[in-house]
């Protein structure tokens, strides 16, 4: 347990000075009004016109609650003698409320 720790925590400390000098040393693009304008299929866009509606957002959510606990079951299931089957209930109780929460509580 211990050596796991030191690893997560040299890993992250490489990460981080890594991550710090690279930043001190890479050059930074020049912005520019024909860089930052809008582009789409070889056409500039007026960004005031640009109107971006989400009307499934619910349906994306909904996917990944539901579809994320089935993947993570099917693998679970694979090795169920190593896994509590109280601990995956209560896991599928959870889920469950999430999904109720997200319907509004019907």
């Amino acid at each position: 347990m211990i050596e796991s720790i030191i690893a997560f925590l040299l890993i992250l400390s490489v990460s981080s000075v890594t991550y710090i000098i690279t930043r001190k040393l890479v050059c930074k693009p020049l912005v520019s009004e024909e860089k930052s304008s809008m582009y789409a299929c070889g056409e500039k866009i007026n960004s005031e016109k640009l109107v971006v509606t989400v009307t499934s957002y619910k349906y994306l959510i909904f996917f990944v609650i539901i579809d994320s606990p089935a993947l993570i079951l099917a693998f679970a299931a694979t090795a169920l003698e190593m896994i509590n089957p109280f601990h995956l209930l209560i896991y599928l109780i959870i889920i469950l409320v999430a999904d109720f929460l997200l319907l509004g509580g019907y």
